[in-house]
C-alpha cells in the first residue's frame, strides 16, 4: 500500500479497538515503567507509536516503514499528537543487514502479511531484540474459507456512505481488507515459520477471530 489514496483510506478506517488491545496485550508482556525503547517494524500511518506513548509515558518509539506515502502520513499524525521527540519515523528496512540497532521490545502490527517472504521480516524482527527483550508480532490470520472471510469483511468493514464519495471510500477499504486477508497466514504456517528461527511454536497464538499474535521474550 504505497499511494496516497491507501494510505489516506488505511488512516480513516477505525482501528481504536485493535489498537488498544495490543497497546494493552503488549503491555502484559513488557514493563512499560523502565522506559523502554521500542522499534516498530511497518508502522505504517504510525498509529501504533502514538497510542503507545499516549498510553505509557516512559517509551519512545523507533518506526519503520518503506511505504513513503504511509510515512507522509505518520509525520502529520505524529506532529498533531505533539510526540514528535518520542518517535522517530524512518524510511527503512528491518531486513536491511545495515542495519543492526537493537532494541528492548520489537513490535509489529499487520505487516507479515504483506511481506512476499514473511520467513524474512520474522527473522529481522528476531535479530533486532536485545538479550531478555521482547518480541510482540501481530497480524490477521487467514480464515478457513471463503465465507468465513466475507463474514469478517462484513463484521468488521461494513459498507457505508449515502454519497459517492464516501460510498467509493468504503468500497475500497473493504477491498483492502479482504485482499489482506487472503494474504494472510494461517496459525499453522507461522508456527512452521517460527520453528525455523529456534522460537517455540506455542509463543504463536490466536488472539481473536482474525488475529494470531507471537509474543515471546529473547533469552
Amino acid at each position: 500500500m504505497d499511494t496516497e489514496e491507501d494510505a489516506s483510506d488505511y488512516d480513516t478506517m477505525d482501528h481504536s479497538a485493535v489498537n488498544a488491545q495490543f497497546c494493552e496485550d503488549l503491555a502484559k508482556v513488557l514493563n512499560m515503567g523502565d522506559a523502554p525503547r521500542l522499534l516498530d517494524v511497518g508502522t505504517g500511518t504510525a498509529q501504533i507509536p502514538i497510542e503507545l506513548c499516549k498510553r505509557f509515558p516512559q517509551c519512545t518509539v523507533v518506526a519503520l516503514d518503506l511505504a513513503a506515502s504511509m510515512l507522509a502520513k505518520a509525520r502529520q499524525n505524529v506532529r498533531a499528537a505533539d510526540l514528535s521527540d518520542r518517535i522517530e519515523l524512518r524510511l527503512a528496512d528491518a531486513k536491511d543487514p545495515k542495519f543492526t540497532e537493537t532494541f528492548d521490545a520489537v513490535v509489529s502490527n499487520s505487516i507479515v502479511h504483506h511481506i512476499a517472504e514473511p520467513k524474512s521480516v520474522l527473522a529481522a524482527i528476531c535479530e533486532r531484540v536485545s538479550p531478555g527483550g521482547v518480541i510482540f508480532v501481530r497480524d490477521l490470520a487467514r480464515p478457513a474459507d471463503v465465507k468465513t472471510l466475507e463474514g469478517i469483511v462484513d463484521r468488521y468493514a461494513p459498507e457505508t456512505g449515502t454519497d459517492d464519495q464516501t460510498r467509493a471510500r468504503s468500497t475500497h477499504q473493504r477491498k483492502l481488507f479482504r485482499d489482506s486477508l487472503h494474504a494472510a497466514l494461517t496459525l499453522e504456517e507461522v508456527r512452521a515459520l517460527v520453528t525455523e528461527l529456534g522460537v517455540d511454536p506455542e509463543a504463536v497464538t490466536l488472539t481473536s477471530d482474525r488475529h494470531w499474535t507471537l509474543a515471546v521474550r529473547r533469552l
